[in-house]
C-alpha cells in the first residue's frame, strides 16, 4: 500500500483552494439539525471509521488569505508538510476542533486494505489535523487491541520515505479504537456516539462515517448514525461505495431514502478511478498546454477508447459480481465518469460544482445504448502451458446457468457541436491476457499527407496516437512519425513518452488518500452529485433491461485471452481498431 508524500498533498489541493474558498453550501429541505455548514479552512477534524454510514455536519469556516495567496502562488511546487497542511484547510496548532473518522464495516476486506492504509498514509505525511480519531464499527466482536493487530498487517510506509516508520504506525495504531454493533441499532449507534465524545474531549467535532458495508445496508446505517451519532457542533459526512443501485429506479430510490436523513452535500459517493493520479491528470493535460485544447474535438480526433481489463476471473467474488456484472460494475461508473471528464467543455472555475455541472451536461448530451452498439462476453475454461483456468460458470457462487456478462464492449455518441460523430469506445472485462487501464485518443489522418507512400495501404500505422495509461506503471505517450537517421526516407513511429517512474522518484499515492482527503476537506470534486448519477443510469438502463429481458446469449471467450471476436467488429463499424490489440501499442 502506497502512502502520500507531502509533496503530493500539497500540490493535489492548492489548485483548488481559491474554489474551495468560494465554494457556497447549498441546503437541502431536511431536518435542521442535520443542515450542513461550509468547513473550516483552519480547523481539525475528528473522522471515524465505521464500515457502514454517517449524518449531517456544522462548522465555522476561518479563512486566511494570505495562505491561500501563497497556495495559488505555490500550484507546481509545493514540498513540504508544512505546505500540505495549508493546503488541505486545518491548522495543526488548533486545539479546538477535532475529526472522527468512522469505518463502518471495518472487518471487511475493502477497509482493511484501503481504508485503513489510506489514513495512515495521510498520518504518515501529515496530511491529517493534530486531533483525530479513527473508529472500526462492525457486527463482529473485537476488542480495540484486536482491531490494532488486524490494521497493523496491511499498514506500510512509502519506499523513499521510511524514517521512524514504525514510531509512525504504533502512533496512528493509538489513534484507533473499535466499537461492535448492528447497523440497525440506534442503541448501537448512541453507544458509538458517547464513546466520540470521550475523545473529542468537548473540542468542536467533526465526523466521518465511510459505509464499507453492502448496499442493502446503507440506509439502516445512515439512519442510526444521523439520528444517534452526528456532531451536535461540526459537520457530519458519508461517504458511500458503489453500487449505486442497480438501474434508475433503484439508484432513484437509494439516493431519495439518504436524503430522508443527510443533505446533498454532506454525501460524497465515492468512484476511486477519480481519485487516481493519471485521471486528475487529465484535465491538467488538456487545459493548461496549449498544444492539446485546440485538437480536442471532432475536427482532428477520429476516436477516443476507454479500456478497463483484468488478467484475473471473479475468484469467489462471483456471488456479488453475478448480480451486476461488467456493465454496472466498471462501465457505467469508472469509464463512464473518465468519459465525462475527457469530454467535458471549460468549466468556469475549478470549483467542484463547476466541474461537475460540465460533466452532467455531457452525460445528458449522450445518446442512450443501443443493443446493436453493444458486444457481452463470458469467459470460459481454457489449459494453457499444463494449467487449466477455470471458467465464469465454475466458480462456486455463480449459477451455472449465468448470462451474466464479465466482458462488454460499446460504442458511445455525444451529440454536441463538439464531439458530433466522434465514436467514444469503451471495453472492460476480466479474466483476459493482460491488466490495465488506459484512455487512447486516436487522431484523424493528415489531409493530403505527402509521406502516405511510405507507410503502405496501412493509413491508420500514419496517425497520431495520444495514450494515458491509468494503470498500472503510469505514464502518458504521444504516438509519432519520424524519419529514421540513414541516407534513405524511412519513416518510423515513435513514442514522446511521459514515464511517470522514471520522471519521479515518489511513489504515487493510492487513489483512496487523495478522496479520504477530500472528504475530509470537504471538497467534493471528485465526487458523484446526484444529477449525475441519474444521468449515467439513464444511459445504460434501457440497455441493461433488455438484456436481462431478452436473455442475450453472451459471446464466450477462452480465459487469459482478449476478449470476444465481435468486440473488433463492433470496432471495424465505425472504422475503429482497438489500440491496444496492435502490434505497437
Amino acid at each position: 500500500m502506497s502512502t502520500l508524500s507531502s509533496s503530493h498533498c500539497s500540490a493535489s489541493y492548492s489548485s483548488t483552494s481559491n474554489a474551495r474558498r468560494q465554494r457556497s453550501t447549498k441546503l437541502s429541505s431536511i431536518p435542521k439539525r442535520f443542515v450542513p455548514v461550509k468547513s473550516a479552512r483552519n480547523s481539525y477534524q475528528n473522522v471515524v471509521l465505521l464500515q457502514d454510514g454517517a449524518v449531517s455536519s456544522t462548522i465555522v469556516p476561518i479563512e486566511n488569505d494570505s495562505t491561500l495567496k501563497k497556495l495559488k502562488d505555490g500550484l507546481l511546487s509545493a514540498t513540504s508538510s508544512e505546505e500540505c497542511e495549508d493546503v488541505v484547510g486545518f491548522d495543526s496548532n488548533d486545539k479546538n476542533s477535532t475529526v472522527s473518522i468512522t469505518v463502518v464495516g471495518a472487518s471487511g476486506d475493502l477497509a482493511k486494505k484501503k481504508i485503513f492504509p489510506a489514513l495512515f498514509a495521510l498520518f504518515y505525511e501529515d496530511c491529517l489535523p493534530e486531533h483525530f480519531t479513527v473508529f472500526g464499527y462492525a457486527r463482529s466482536k473485537m476488542t480495540d487491541a484486536e482491531l490494532r493487530n488486524m490494521v497493523s498487517k496491511t499498514l506500510t510506509c512509502r519506499i523513499d520515505k521510511r524514517e521512524n516508520c514504525g514510531e509512525k504506525m504504533e502512533q496512528f495504531l493509538k489513534r484507533c479504537f473499535y466499537h461492535s454493533g448492528q447497523y440497525d441499532s440506534e442503541d448501537n449507534f448512541t453507544e458509538l456516539d458517547k464513546k466520540l465524545k470521550e475523545h473529542e474531549a468537548g473540542r468542536v467535532s467533526n465526523r466521518l462515517f465511510y459505509l464499507s458495508i453492502p448496499p442493502n445496508i446503507f440506509i439502516d446505517a445512515v439512519k442510526c448514525a444521523s439520528l444517534s451519532a452526528s456532531s451536535a457542533n461540526g459537520w457530519t459526512r458519508v461517504i458511500v461505495e458503489k453500487p449505486f443501485g442497480r438501474d434508475s429506479e433503484s439508484s432513484a430510490a437509494l439516493t431519495n431514502s439518504l436524503k430522508q436523513y443527510l443533505a446533498e452535500d454532506q454525501i460524497f459517493r465515492i468512484d476511486h478511478y477519480l481519485g487516481k493520479e493519471l485521471v486528475e491528470n487529465l484535465s491538467v493535460l488538456r487545459f493548461s498546454n496549449l498544444i492539446f485544447e485546440p485538437l480536442w474535438s471532432r475536427q482532428y480526433i477520429r476516436n477516443v477508447q476507454f479500456i478497463f481489463s483484468e488478467d484475473f476471473g471473479t475468484e469467489g467474488r462471483g456471488g456479488y459480481f453475478d448480480n451486476y456484472g461488467i456493465i454496472r460494475d466498471i462501465m457505467q461508473n469508472h469509464l463512464l465518469q473518465i468519459l465525462a471528464l475527457f469530454a467535458m467543455e471549460t468549466p468556469v472555475s475549478l470549483d467542484a460544482e463547476d466541474i461537475r455541472n460540465e460533466k452532467v451536461k455531457v452525460l445528458r448530451s449522450m445518446r442512450p445504448l443501443q443493443l446493436e452498439d453493444v458486444v457481452i462476453g463470458q469467459y470460459k475454461s481454457h489449459t494453457k502451458g499444463g494449467v487449466t483456468y477455470p471458467a465464469y460458470t465454475d466458480d462456486k457462487t455463480v449459477p451455472k446457468d449465468s448470462l451474466t456478462p464479465t466482458f462488454a464492449a460499446a460504442a458511445l455518441f455525444i451529440d454536441n457541436a463538439r464531439w458530433d460523430g466522434v465514436p467514444f469506445l469503451m471495453k472492460a472485462g476480466k479474466a483476459l491476457h493482460t491488466k490495465g487501464a488506459e484512455i487512447r485518443v486516436q487522431f484523424r489522418h493528415v489531409p493530403g499527407n505527402l509521406y502516405n507512400r511510405n507507410f503502405g495501404t496501412d493509413l491508420d500505422r500514419a496517425t497520431n496516437e495520444l495514450v494515458i495509461r491509468v494503470q498500472p506503471d503510469e505514464a502518458i505517450y504521444l504516438k509519432i512519425n519520424n524519419k529514421v537517421p540513414g541516407l534513405g526516407m524511412r519513416l518510423d513511429r515513435s513514442n514522446l513518452n511521459l514515464h511517470y517512474a522514471a520522471r519521479y522518484s515518489k511513489e504515487i499515492p493510492d487513489a483512496y488518500e487523495r478522496l479520504l482527503l477530500d472528504a475530509i476537506e470537504g471538497e467534493r470534486r471528485l465526487f458523484i452529485r446526484s444529477d449525475e448519477l441519474d444521468a449515467a443510469w439513464a444511459l445504460f438502463t434501457p440497455l441493461l433491461k433488455e438484456l436481462e429481458e431478452k436473455k442475450i446469449i453472451p459471446e464466450y471467450y477462452p480465459h487469459g485471452s482478449r476478449g470476444p471476436v465481435g468486440a473488433h467488429y463492433l470496432a471495424a463499424r465505425y472504422n475503429v481498431r482497438w489500440g491496444d490489440l496492435s502490434v505497437e501499442q
